[in-house]
């Protein structure tokens, strides 16, 4: 990570300039954003992950940006035309738009009119025309006919072809003028508007953009969530969709640049205005065949890119509230996964996750199967100690668990979303898992998972497959995966994770790691037995002084020998928090147990060049509670018995409900007749709401009040104004 950009990204975020040198610097010698937020505190100036990524990401779009202003003058150079004003301007270009800009005259193109103009040797033709000082353009023409007669194959020139030559050389030096391009690149941020309209014909097959058959809106105040659904509609082949600003506006910029005094109305008497309407013909071809489609393409990317900008944003916001849901914990659990024709499989797993046994309960068959499943359940909760049960809440999710309920089993029973379980159960990862069990098993598995440790489970699933994004498939996958990546790795780290129960797949998340160190852990826990300190991990293959510096102090240790093996504390200040205990005469684990002794530290006596007060004070936050989790403890939620179907619906009950997805236009939410109801985002509280995440996250329990249910499209109008 190139250090010297460090007063253009302190520019362009407004950071302080020393912070962000010290960032630079520590993600150049190879620290992790995780580590960076929690153990480098003094050094940034207490960055969080946010902002550290931010610097990151500045830092690398400006090394691209260099990277292309480097190819960009050795092609002009080889080309023999960089002049030193060029140069200059190419030097001090700060967008990738304006280095293109400069490039483009010079960029190689496919054959075009002006080249085939200009290989007819009307270029001079053109120079004079687009001097405005041609007193009659066809008499000049008739001249440039006869010094440059047709060669072989070549049909002879007229002075029509002749003007319409030099029109299609002066047309495209419009075109790729810097300046006009920029005037008419503002009028299209300021004034384009997108219009849509249906496709002759797809009318029928396309009446779930109905909202969009007759649509102009201004492109700057377009939402992301309308674009992408106008760029998907385009894409099926429904819609046809354009951007531009209105027509006379950009001819008018242009005829300002170009025609000069000329402008807007010369005396018929200016005995060059032959060639001045000329030229006014070639500035209206330029802008019609060549800029405006240049340029809406570029506002095609560019809107596109914001959107998914935006898209990316929600959707990991909706990641990190799922991924941190609040976990059961530690605890056995019976797994339910429903179906009417199959049957339900069912899974007892103990108190890590491990499968015990397997069946098949039959709930929508006979009597006697019911009578038997019924006795099943009970007896696999008492031989195996049972503390909750997990149901999916997919197709007989609410039929299951009215089952289960009216066994009065005295367990809490959960609803848990099977989003992203089928994925699970056939990938690389569950056959690993479970390569002698079926799909059905490992889906089941996978859901007594998630109710135990979201995070845990989560992390396996590909972040698409968990139903939380808006317009996911749609937008820039890569963007996608490198801002989901960071989302998982920040809640990964943020939580902790057990170094000898965690699975490989989880382990690849901890800062510093990756997947081969990740199974390097796995492989040695497994040949030598469960790590008794973090000390152990420099054994293991592979795993070099700079891994352990930014892994160990998210990797926690139960019932370790040092008790700051399970906490957040950094083996790199295990010496200091040693030294605070000598201080007060007793040892590190009694320091950890007993309340009133942390009370008597003084935390400036141990400030230093190194360690300062916010580093001391998360040291504080540890001892008081060490391996806490920052998840909340989990409630259970039960739906209102009246509705299990929409057709239980009626307008104007009020419901409990979970809510499942949050988009820039409003939030999804479960009242559990298999269809998530909309809460608009007018309709989320009794004031003005910009962003839904301000109110509510994903599984946050609501109540709500029913609006309005389309039957026939499946569609439910919600409220939170109660």
């Amino acid at each position: 990570m190139p250090i010297s950009y460090d007063s253009l990204v302190a520019g362009r975020l407004n950071l302080p300039v020393r912070s962000v040198t010290q960032t630079l610097q520590l993600l150049a010698d190879g620290a992790t954003v995780p580590f960076i937020a929690r153990y480098r505190k003094e050094a940034t100036g207490g960055f969080d992950e946010v902002q550290i990524a931010a610097v990151r990401d500045q830092a690398q779009a400006l090394l691209a940006l260099d990277k292309r202003r480097d190819a960009i003058l050795s092609s002009i150079t080889e080309q023999g035309k960089l002049t030193a004003d060029l140069r200059q301007k190419l030097e001090g270009a700060t967008t990738l738009t304006q280095l293109e800009d400069l490039y483009l005259p010079f960029k190689q193109k496919r054959k075009t009119r002006a080249m085939m103009a200009i290989e007819r040797g009307l270029e001079p033709l053109a120079d004079r025309i687009f001097s405005l000082r041609d007193p009659n353009p066809e008499q000049t023409a008739r001249r440039y006919i006869s010094d440059n007669p047709a060669k072989a194959g070549q049909a002879p020139l007229t002075v029509a072809d002749a003007l319409q030559g030099a029109r299609d050389i002066i047309a495209e030096r419009i075109s790729d003028d810097a300046d006009a391009r920029q005037r008419i690149r503002l009028l299209f941020e300021r004034e384009a508007i997108i219009r849509s309209t249906v496709k002759k014909g797809k009318e029928t097959d396309g009446q779930k953009y109905k909202d969009y058959f007759d649509f102009a809106e201004p492109l700057r105040r377009v939402p992301s969530h309308r674009l992408l659904a106008l760029r998907r509609g385009e894409a099926e082949g429904i819609l046809n969709v354009s951007i531009a600003p209105d027509e006379e506006a950009a001819l008018d910029r242009l005829d300002r640049q170009f025609l000069g005094q000329h402008y807007a109305g010369a005396e018929t008497a200016d005995r060059n205005k032959a060639s001045q309407d000329q030229v006014a013909l070639a500035i209206r071809d330029s802008y019609k065949r060549l800029l405006r489609p240049a340029l809406e393409t570029e506002f095609d990317n560019r809107s596109k890119d914001k959107a998914d900008e935006e898209a990316i944003r929600i959707f990991a916001a909706n990641l990190r509230q799922l991924l941190l849901s609040a976990p059961l914990g530690q605890k056995r659990v019976m797994a339910i996964d429903p179906g009417y024709r199959t049957g339900c499989k069912t899974v007892c797993l103990d108190a890590q996750g491990n499968l015990l046994t397997e069946t098949v309960l039959n709930l929508f068959a006979s009597e006697a199967e019911k009578q038997r499943a019924a006795q099943t359940v009970q007896t696999l909760v008492q031989t195996h100690q049972i503390d909750a049960i997990a149901i999916g809440n997919g197709t007989a999710g609410r039929e299951t668990e009215a089952f289960v309920q009216r066994l009065n089993l005295g367990k809490p029973v959960v609803m848990v979303s099977e989003q992203g379980a089928s994925i699970y159960s056939a990938s690389e990862v569950a056959r690993q898992e479970f390569p002698d069990k079926d799909v059905t098993v490992r889906g089941a598995v996978s859901i007594g998972r998630r109710l135990m440790d979201p995070l845990a489970e989560l992390v396996k699933i590909d972040p698409k497959s968990i139903g939380v994004g808006q317009y996911q498939h749609d937008v820039d996958q890569n963007a996608l995966k490198k801002g989901l990546d960071d989302v998982v790795e920040s809640c990964v780290n943020s939580v902790g994770v057990s170094l000898n129960t965690a699975s490989a797949y989880l382990l690849q998340y901890v800062s510093g790691l990756g997947p081969q160190l990740a199974q390097n852990i796995v492989t040695y826990r497994a040949q030598n037995g469960a790590f008794h300190s973090r000390e152990q991990l420099k054994k293991v293959p592979r795993l070099g002084p700079k891994a352990y510096e930014q892994a160990a102090g998210f990797l926690r240790i139960a019932n370790a020998k040092n008790p700051l093996d399970n906490s957040a504390v950094h083996p790199e200040r295990y010496e200091l928090v040693g030294r605070m205990a000598a201080d007060l005469g007793c040892s590190v684990a009694d320091l950890v147990q007993k309340a009133d002794l942390r009370k008597q530290i003084k935390p400036d006596r141990y400030v230093s060049a190194t360690v300062g007060l916010p580093t001391l004070t998360d040291i504080l936050a540890e001892l008081d509670k060490p391996g806490r989790d920052p998840r909340e403890a989990l409630t259970v939620f039960a739906y209102d018995e009246r509705v299990k179907t929409i057709a239980d619906l009626h307008e104007g009950m009020v419901l409990p409900g979970v809510v499942t997805n949050i988009t820039a236009f409003g939030a999804f939410v479960d009242i559990g007749v298999k269809q998530d109801g909309l809460v608009h985002v007018s309709q989320l509280a009794d004031r003005y709401v910009s962003d839904p995440n301000q109110v509510v996250r994903v599984h946050q329990t609501v109540r709500v009040k029913v609006l309005e249910v389309d039957t026939n499209r499946k569609r439910i109008a919600l409220s939170m104004k109660i």
